[in-house]
């Protein structure tokens, strides 16, 4: 990518959202103001190679999206209503932090009117600008399938009337799972190995409106302290070849100590799920790593979550708390329970419990097989690198 091309890129991870969301807002029209932000796009891309990057690059795409959805209003001679909306639109008026546009906007996706799989490929297409392409190949459908799942879910909260608020009262607690669950998927795109960071610092952001607006909810707060500790080791996650570091092999001086300091005082009793991941994630950030809590911390997950990826995490914990035997036991307990045969961190999970056994022949063909069949080009390295020391 050239210097601009990168420079509009990165504009666009920042401030898509907060555009899309601005402009439904005052339109109504989630096609508008999702075509209006991608033209704002391409107009970056034309006029920032001979104008140059302007200082503020998000409220220069801003100003171009609200004029294109200013100027397709005024052609469509829209009611009275909608006129009055140009007006709100074109004042270029911001909302007060505590109805932040992008929060109303995940509400609004998470709407019990849809599907479940529709609140998740809406909120990830329209929130987190994930690509109907990437979008068809998570829910295992094609493209054009995903694009009139989309299509639909627009329509239903168009003609279904769904107010573009924050719910209130008995409402507002019926949709929390949904909105935390839509959170946890935004922060984990930016978290992972080839993510981009800002999208986990806007989950932690919409996370911190969120427990502003339900205070009384330990989920919520649960959820913050569980991004904050896990976003606080994001600068000591690779080294200086930018290869990924696991966590016994991370300098603990680079990690943000004031934001684990913040996290724990946020952590309620681990009763829901987020506050057992947080607790687990709080006993990562000690000084000495206590496997047996964590061990039991994830027995306690596995009642409330019953999923194979925890399954295979409370393997690996009780193969740190109790030997790497009980934990390639629980291992092939997982696999025999289903769901992990295509999920690659299973093997590199087997390939550190053999390695911890002794048999280091093996676990050097298991972590080769789990770097082929690795996700993203910096876990391939770290599980190849892995098995080089081994060999």
């Amino acid at each position: 990518m050239t210097e601009v091309a990168a420079a509009v890129a990165a504009a666009g991870v920042e401030s898509r959202a907060r555009i899309v969301a601005a402009l439904i807002r005052v339109t109504g029209d989630w096609q508008l103001a999702e075509d209006c932000a991608q033209e704002a796009l391409a107009a970056a891309l034309e006029r920032w190679p001979a104008g140059g990057v302007p200082d503020n690059p998000g409220g220069w795409l801003a100003t171009v999206a609200r004029n294109r959805a200013l100027d397709a209003l005024r052609r469509a001679n829209v009611e009275r209503r909608k006129l009055a909306e140009v007006a709100v639109l074109a004042s270029g008026a911001e909302p007060a932090p505590a109805s932040d546009d992008r929060l109303r906007l995940i509400f609004t996706c998470c709407h019990p009117a849809l599907s479940p799989e529709a609140r998740v490929a809406l909120t990830l297409r329209t929130v987190a600008g994930v690509p109907t392409a990437d979008l068809a190949r998570a829910f295992l459908v094609t493209e054009a399938t995903m694009t009139r799942r989309l299509t639909r879910a627009k329509t239903k909260i168009a003609q279904a009337g769904i107010p573009y608020r924050v719910p209130s009262g008995p409402a507002l607690a019926e949709r929390l799972p949904g909105v935390l669950a839509v959170l946890y998927l935004l922060f984990t795109r930016g978290y992972d190995a080839d993510g981009e960071p800002a999208f986990a610092t806007e989950a932690i952001r919409l996370s911190r409106l969120l427990t502003e607006l339900m205070p009384d909810q330990p989920e919520a707060r649960a959820q913050l302290a569980l991004f904050l500790l896990q976003h606080s080791r994001r600068d000591a996650r690779r080294d200086a070849d930018g290869n990924l570091l696991t966590l016994d092999r991370q300098d603990r001086a680079r990690w943000d100590h004031a934001a684990i300091a913040e996290a724990r005082s946020l952590l309620p009793p681990a009763a829901g799920p987020y506050a057992v991941q947080a607790h687990i994630a709080a006993c990562h950030a000690a000084g000495t790593t206590d496997w047996a809590r964590i061990a039991a911390l994830y027995d306690r997950l596995l009642s409330l979550v019953p999923s194979p990826v925890v399954r295979l995490n409370r393997a690996v914990a009780h193969g740190y708390a109790h030997g790497p035997a009980a934990g390639l036991a629980l291992l092939a307990e997982a696999r025999a329970a289903g769901g992990l045969e295509n999920y690659p961190l299973t093997v590199a999970a087997e390939a550190d419990l053999t390695a911890r056994a002794g048999d280091r022949e093996r676990a050097v063909t298991l972590y080769e097989q789990a770097a082929a069949a690795a996700p993203s080009e910096p876990e391939r390295r770290a599980l190849l690198a892995r098995a080089e020391e081994l060999a």
